[in-house]
């Protein structure tokens, strides 16, 4: 059982707790971890309170919890927390949100 992550993210960063690398590829074999892509698919977890404008307010976010997120290979810090892997990037480094 994983303890929950509390984290405040700051101006117009997340945290994205990314999915798990597939397992097997489409064919049906199995891949070992040192094969296994990062992925690059996630579900926010925290939202920072936006980017500070010059006009002194802040900009809204078009992310929010709970969304599910593609993100650029390289993008943003993969940092652990509690044991568990999480990624804190930018808004700007958001490709797309997943719609269901």
């Amino acid at each position: 059982m994983s303890k929950k992550i509390s984290l405040k993210p700051l101006d117009d960063r997340i945290v994205v707790q990314p999915l798990e690398a597939e397992e097997r590829t489409a064919g049906g074999l199995y891949l070992p971890d040192t094969a296994k892509e990062k992925p690059q698919r996630g579900t926010v977890i925290a939202v920072g309170p936006g980017k500070l404008l010059d006009t002194g307010s802040r900009g809204a976010m078009s992310v929010a919890v709970g969304d599910e997120v593609l993100y650029g290979k390289y993008s943003g810090s993969d940092i652990e927390v509690d044991g568990q892997e999480i990624k804190i990037l930018r808004e700007s480094d958001v490709l797309a949100k997943v719609v269901k």
